[in-house]
C-alpha cells in the first residue's frame, strides 16, 4: 500500500496502544469498532507488517508495534505542540494555567507569574500550594499543569526544567537548641540532630535528599518526625523536635522569633525545578516555562555566587 499515513490512522494506533481494546478505542475516537479495525489495517498495510495482535481474549502490540509506538509518540506530541503553538500565536495565549509550589512561592515564581500575565493578559495563572510529601502527584493527577518542586527529580514519566534557585541549605532549629548559637554547621554535625523529613508518598530517593540518613562521611543521622507540609516541619523544629533542612530564602521568608536558620557547609545546594507531564504540554505551559527560565536566569547569576559548601 505504501504512502504517507493519514493522521487518523496514527491517532487510532496511539489510542489503541493505550486502551488495548477496540471498543474503548472507538469510544475515545468517536467512531465504531469496525472503523478502528479499518484504520489499523490501513496503517499496517502502509507499514507492511502487523502492529497489533488480536485474539478473542486479548489485544497486544507486536514487538514491531512496541518499537513503532516508542518512535511515534514523541513525534506525534511534537506535531500537536507545533499546532498548539501556531494556534496560540494566531489568537494569543488564553485560558487558565495552574502552577503548584511547595511551601513558599518565592520571588522567582511570583516574578515569573507577574511577567507572564503582563505578556499574556488573556491567560490567568492560578498558583496553589502542593503537599511537601507528594511533589509529583498533583501534575500526574492533573490537579496542576506544572509544579515547582525541590530536586532531585528522577521520575521517568515527568519532565523537569528549567532548574533554578540553587541555594545553600540551612538547618532550622529551635532557639533553645544547642546549634542555635552556632554561626555555621558542617554536614557532619547533622549526626547530632534528628532531622525532620517529608512523609510519603514522595519516593524514597527524594525524601532521602531532603533529610539524609547519613552524613557525607557515613555517620548515621537520627530520624526525626515526618511531616506532610513545610509548615508542619517548621512547627516541629520550633517545638524542639529536631532540625529541618531548608534553603536560605525559605529561612529568610519564615523570619520566626522561635527559630534560627544556621548555614550548613558540605551539603549539595538546594534547587527547584518546574515539573510537568510531557504528554500534557500546552502552548500556555511552554510560554510560562520560557518566562520562568528567563526570570530564573537573572536570579541564577546571584545564586551561582553562593559557595557550594
Amino acid at each position: 500500500m505504501g504512502g504517507a499515513p493519514d493522521i487518523r490512522e496514527l491517532e487510532c494506533f496511539l489510542v489503541l496502544a493505550e486502551e488495548l481494546h477496540f471498543g474503548r478505542a472507538g469510544e475515545r475516537l468517536y467512531v465504531s469498532q469496525s472503523r478502528v479495525s479499518q484504520l489499523l489495517r490501513a496503517l499496517e498495510g502502509r507499514v507492511g507488517a502487523r502492529l497489533v495482535d488480536r485474539t478473542s481474549r486479548r489485544v497486544a502490540l507486536t514487538p514491531l508495534g512496541e518499537r513503532f509506538l516508542a518512535t511515534l509518540r514523541p513525534a506525534y506530541d511534537a506535531l500537536r505542540a507545533a499546532v498548539d503553538d501556531a494556534r496560540a500565536e494566531a489568537r494569543g495565549i488564553e485560558g487558565v494555567l495552574r502552577v503548584g509550589f511547595q511551601g513558599v512561592a518565592g520571588s522567582t515564581i511570583l516574578t515569573a507569574v507577574r511577567t507572564f500575565r503582563e505578556r499574556h493578559p488573556g491567560c490567568e495563572v492560578e498558583i496553589a500550594e502542593i503537599p511537601l510529601a507528594d511533589p509529583f502527584g498533583p501534575p500526574r493527577r492533573d490537579e496542576v499543569d506544572a509544579a515547582v518542586v525541590l530536586l532531585p527529580v528522577r521520575e521517568p514519566d515527568l519532565t523537569v526544567g528549567p532548574v533554578f534557585s540553587r541555594e545553600r541549605q540551612t538547618l532550622a532549629v529551635s532557639v533553645r537548641h544547642p546549634f542555635a548559637s552556632r554561626e555555621r554547621l558542617t554536614a557532619e554535625d547533622l549526626a547530632e540532630c534528628p532531622l525532620i523529613g517529608p512523609a510519603g508518598p514522595a519516593p524514597a530517593y527524594w525524601r532521602a535528599a531532603q533529610a539524609p540518613a547519613v552524613t557525607p562521611a557515613g555517620r548515621p543521622v537520627p530520624a526525626g518526625p515526618v511531616v506532610t507540609t513545610l509548615q508542619e516541619g517548621i512547627a516541629m523544629a520550633a517545638a524542639g523536635r529536631g532540625g529541618m533542612l531548608v534553603c536560605r530564602p525559605t529561612g529568610v521568608y519564615q523570619g520566626r522569633e522561635d527559630l534560627v536558620f544556621v548555614p550548613v557547609d558540605g551539603l549539595p545546594l538546594s534547587a527547584l525545578g518546574l515539573v510537568r507531564h510531557p504528554g500534557k504540554e500546552t502552548a500556555r505551559l511552554r510560554a510560562f516555562g520560557a518566562v520562568l527560565a528567563e526570570v530564573a536566569g537573572a536570579d541564577a547569576s546571584g545564586a551561582r555566587a553562593v559557595p557550594a559548601g
